[in-house]
């Protein structure tokens, strides 16, 4: 699976990218991230890529003709199964998406910086605009990360135990069922004795059981979506 990113401070990236996890799948050739520095599309002496509104208003917004040159340069290369923009407007990103996007094979994603980009590149090229959050982020690098991270993990092979990723909280519409480990008994509270029991029917119902209780509780939302299902 391959991922090209498309931004104006792209060192922000290469730490989330290049450590545990995603390291490891880049390592073993299942996944390919590679950084774009607008700048380099950018116009004039300067490597201009920013400009102000139209209509007056504070903060810069980024300017069609690199962003432009730099997709469309990326597209004679290959094609993209989608275009997808990091925006507080678009649709909120959750395991169904990743689940969906891990299944494409290239990916361009645009990150947006200052007041964000010319409308007029969403309407050509974005084919898909993702939001993590309701929140403001300084720029679409973390979001963008976030987005790596979430899908690079769901490619066959990329974790250790294959079946771990099946199990993650949202997997099925509920949170993940407590976990514990060594030891057994931790200032004075102990693992719950189900867990040490060896018999494998009791655990699975037994983290069932609390996935359903700590949704109902956590995430009314998602325990609706569940029982609705």
């Amino acid at each position: 699976m391959r991922f090209d990113i498309i931004s104006v401070l792209p060192e922000l990236l290469e730490s989330p990218l290049n450590h545990s996890i995603m390291k490891r799948a880049k390592d073993k050739g299942l996944l390919d991230v590679y950084l774009h520095n607008l700048r380099e599309y950018g116009l004039g002496r300067h490597r201009q890529v920013d400009d102000y509104q139209f209509g007056g208003g504070a903060g810069m917004v980024m300017k069609p003709e690199p962003l432009a040159a730099c997709i469309e340069a990326l597209q004679a290369e290959r094609t993209y199964d989608a275009i997808i923009y990091t925006s507080p407007d678009g649709v909120r990103l959750d395991q169904a998406l990743c689940n969906h996007l891990s299944m494409h094979q290239n990916l361009l994603v645009i990150c947006g910086h200052y007041k964000g980009v010319d409308e007029r590149i969403r309407e050509k090229y974005v084919t898909l605009e993702i939001s993590i959050g309701d929140y403001v982020l300084s720029g679409g690098e973390l979001a963008a990360a976030v987005l790596v991270d979430a899908v690079g993990r769901l490619i066959p092979g990329v974790l250790n135990d294959e079946t771990s990723a099946l199990f993650d909280s949202f997997q099925d519409n509920l949170l993940a069922p407590p976990v514990y480990t060594r030891p057994a008994e931790w200032k004075g509270m102990a693992v719950p004795e189900v867990l040490l029991s060896g018999n494998d029917k009791r655990i699975d119902e037994w983290r069932h059981e609390q996935s359903l209780e700590r949704t109902k509780a956590r995430r009314p939302d998602l325990f609706e979506k569940f029982v609705n299902e």
